[in-house]
C-alpha cells in the first residue's frame, strides 16, 4: 500500500470524538489502526463465543476434515 496521504471527510462532531479517543502523541493513522485492530479482536472474540455456545455436536474435528 502506498504511503500517500488520503483525506477522509468527517463532521466536526466526529473530529471531536476522534480527538477524545486519541492518546497523547498518537497520530490519526495510529488511532485508526488501533481502532481497526480492536474491532478485529472483538469480532474474533464474538465468533469464538458463538462457536463455543453452539455445542460440540456441530463441530468437526480437524482430523476428520
Amino acid at each position: 500500500m502506498s504511503d500517500a496521504s488520503k483525506r477522509i471527510p468527517v463532521t466536526e462532531q466526529r473530529v471531536t470524538e476522534l480527538n477524545e479517543l486519541k492518546r497523547a502523541g498518537e497520530s490519526y493513522d495510529e488511532l485508526l489502526r488501533r481502532l481497526i485492530r480492536e474491532r478485529h479482536r472483538r469480532t474474533l472474540s464474538e465468533r469464538t463465543r458463538e462457536v463455543r455456545e453452539s455445542g460440540r455436536d456441530e463441530l468437526t474435528a480437524l482430523c476428520e476434515v
